[in-house]
Order: structure tokens, then C-alpha cells, then sequence
């Protein structure tokens, strides 16, 4: 046999000389640089051409409810909180000691000047009026006597100077006697009411004791505090009108202006006269009042639609040409129940009713026309 063709005892299977082995290693060679090719060509994750990228949207600009306003008179009112108070007020003393008689009248009524609140027993005063009263006529007959000598050339002129002095004086007690029994008589020192009273029939009281106290309603003044920068707008005589807590309206005049301030809360006290016949108001009651002081050029919104600025200032937002927002700082010159009248818009304006939250100053927004009965009803 030929050595070739020995048989193998090492027991491993050997394929060199087997044609499909070769042809398999030729194969995966192939498909390996295929593979790297593939790769290297870019086809994994191929970049789209420039021209296939597709571009972004346009952002779209945010829609808003826009309301056009034009300016309008407005009349300017300057209001305040306020509280009324008496014209005058003063408490009543009596001028005597003694006990008391009579009361002609009861707390809360309505008296008049001079008229009689109460009496004191004047028993003892009356007897040394008398007395002063006859030592007054005493003195009176001894001047006469006196003259009458000297006339003759009897008296002299120390006897007659003498007697004018004694007859001074028994006037002067005479006086004096009669001041005392007038005060044992108590009246008021002018119209108003009697808004305390401590008199009773038996009491005794000593001099000075108060016994009631008087207030003169009418006019009724109610006073307020208006802020210094308010103050150039208002003149003595100005008319205003003023409500009262109980829901009467009556109208006033001013006819007070403090000319200094507060040092706390730098405001300045104004009063305003209220007629008051029979003192119907009592003293005392919370008031609005209500001064009309001028006219102005204003528009009508809602208080909703108010926004701040960046700098704080209160104000509102509104459409400019090319749709661009713009923040419009206003001073609010009225208040109503159904909205406020703001200056600072010029004669027009777009004002933003709804969406002025989402937008800036500065911003383009897509403003979509509203009625002004629309725009009141949304921002209410």
C-alpha cells in the first residue's frame, strides 16, 4: 500500500482534501465584506437628503377677545366713608346749690334756647333779694335826702358822695341777689335735644353739678378724611351727596376743610353740613358721601380684566397696530357697581376682555372681535 493512503490513528477527522470545505470558506468571506461594505456605505441609518427635511409649523399666535371702547365724559366723584357728628354739643350745669322743685321737660325732647329744663328751690334767695331790694330804697331815699341838704346849704359834699356809695352798693346787692335767683332756674343754652338728662324732682345738687347734656343737630355735620392728593379738587360750598346706613340720601355742603393732616394717616378732615330739621338723623350715623369734582375723558370696563405691570402699576392690556399686545397703565377716576372708569387709553382702544393672562406686552396675538354687551357679560 502506498503511504497516502494510510489510515489515521490519531482519531481526527481531517478535511483537506474535501472540494465543499474549501468552497464554504470562500463563501463566508464574501458575506463578511459585503456586511462591512453595507456598513460603511451608510444605508443603516441613511441621512435624509436637505431637501426631504421636513421644516417645523409656524407657532401659531394665541387668540384673544378684543373689545373696541371708545372715550366718553365722565363726571369725577370723590367718595368717602364717613360718620356724623352735632353741629355743637355741650353739657348743662347748674350755677346754684339747692334741691330741685320742678322738671319741666324729659330726656330726648326737643328745647329751644332759654327755654326751662328744671328749677331750685328758691325760698332763701328770694327773702335776701328782698332784703337787697329794701336796702336799695333805703339808699336811694338817703341820696335824695343828702342832695336835697346840700341844695339847702346844709349838707355837705362828703354826706351827699357818702350816700351815692351806699346806694352803689345796695345795688350791687340787689344785683347780685337777683343773679343768684336766676340761676336757681336751669334752661338751655340753645336749641337741640336732650340727649342726657339726670334731673329729678328732690334732688339735691350743689353748683356746677352736670345735670344734662344738649345736642344741636341741625345741621347735621358728617365728617370724612379725604387723602392729601384729593384735596386740590375741593372748595367750601361744594354740594355732595350722602347716604346714609339707614338708606336715606340727603344732600350736603361743604363747609369745612382741614388745613392740617393727619400725622398718622396724612389725610384731612372735611365736614359737610347736612340740613336737619327737628333733628330727624341722629348724630352718630356711618355715611358714604359723595362729591362731585369735575369731568374727564374715561372709558367703561370691568374690574376683571385689570392686570399689574411689571413695574406694578395697575393697568390694562390691549391690541396696538400689527396685533402686538401693549400694557396701558390706567388711574381709576369712578367706581360703580357694574364697573369702574379708567383714564390713560387715549380716545380708543382694543382692549384685551379674554386671554390677557396668557400674553405679554410685546406679543403678536390673533385678536377676535367681541361686542361690548359680550365683553361685559364675560368678564362679570
Amino acid at each position: 500500500m502506498a503511504k497516502d493512503t494510510a489510515p489515521d490513528l490519531t482519531g481526527q477527522l481531517k478535511f483537506e482534501g474535501d472540494k465543499k470545505a474549501g468552497r464554504s470558506k470562500w463563501i463566508a468571506m464574501l458575506l463578511a465584506l459585503a456586511l462591512v461594505g453595507w456598513m460603511g456605505s451608510g444605508y443603516i441609518m441613511p441621512s435624509a437628503p436637505e431637501d426631504d427635511v421636513a421644516e417645523e409649523p409656524p407657532i401659531r399666535a394665541v387668540a384673544v377677545a378684543v373689545m373696541p371702547s371708545m372715550a366718553q365724559d365722565v363726571g369725577l366723584v370723590l367718595t368717602a366713608e364717613g360718620q356724623s357728628t352735632p353741629d355743637r354739643a355741650t353739657e348743662i350745669r347748674t350755677k346754684a346749690t339747692g334741691q330741685i322743685i320742678s322738671v319741666s321737660v324729659k330726656r330726648g325732647d326737643l328745647v329751644q334756647a332759654g327755654q326751662e329744663i328744671g328749677r331750685l328751690d328758691a325760698e332763701t334767695i328770694n327773702a335776701q333779694l328782698a332784703q337787697a331790694q329794701a336796702q336799695f330804697a333805703q339808699a336811694d331815699a338817703d341820696l335824695t335826702r343828702a342832695e336835697t341838704l346840700q341844695e339847702r346849704g346844709i349838707g355837705t359834699e362828703a354826706q351827699v358822695s357818702q350816700a351815692r356809695a351806699a346806694k352803689a352798693a345796695a345795688e350791687a346787692s340787689v344785683t347780685a341777689a337777683q343773679e343768684q335767683l336766676d340761676n336757681t332756674v336751669i334752661t338751655a343754652p340753645f336749641a337741640g335735644r336732650l340727649n342726657e338728662m339726670t334731673l329729678d324732682e328732690g334732688e339735691f345738687v350743689n353748683d356746677g353739678d352736670m345735670v344734662a347734656e344738649v345736642l344741636d343737630n341741625d345741621p347735621l355735620n358728617v365728617v370724612v378724611q379725604v387723602p392729601q392728593q384729593a384735596l386740590s379738587r375741593l372748595s367750601k360750598g361744594q354740594m355732595a351727596e350722602v347716604s346714609f346706613i339707614t338708606g336715606e340720601k340727603r344732600m350736603g355742603e361743604v363747609g369745612f376743610i382741614g388745613s392740617n393732616a393727619d400725622s398718622q394717616t396724612r389725610t384731612f378732615r372735611v365736614e359737610i353740613a347736612v340740613d336737619n330739621p327737628d333733628s330727624e338723623m341722629p348724630a352718630g350715623l356711618s355715611a358714604r358721601v359723595a362729591i362731585p369734582t369735575g369731568q374727564a375723558r374715561g372709558h367703561f370696563i370691568s374690574p376683571a380684566i385689570l392686570s399689574l405691570g411689571t413695574s406694578g402699576d395697575l393697568g390694562i392690556k390691549t391690541v396696538e397696530d400689527g396685533d402686538v399686545v401693549a400694557f396701558r397703565p390706567i388711574t381709576i377716576v369712578r367706581a360703580q357697581t357694574d364697573g369702574i372708569w379708567v383714564t390713560g387709553l387715549g380716545e380708543r382702544a382694543q382692549i384685551i376682555t379674554v386671554g390677557q393672562g396668557f400674553v405679554s406686552a410685546g406679543d403678536t396675538v390673533d385678536p377676535r372681535p367681541v361686542e361690548v354687551s359680550e365683553a361685559v357679560a364675560v368678564t362679570q
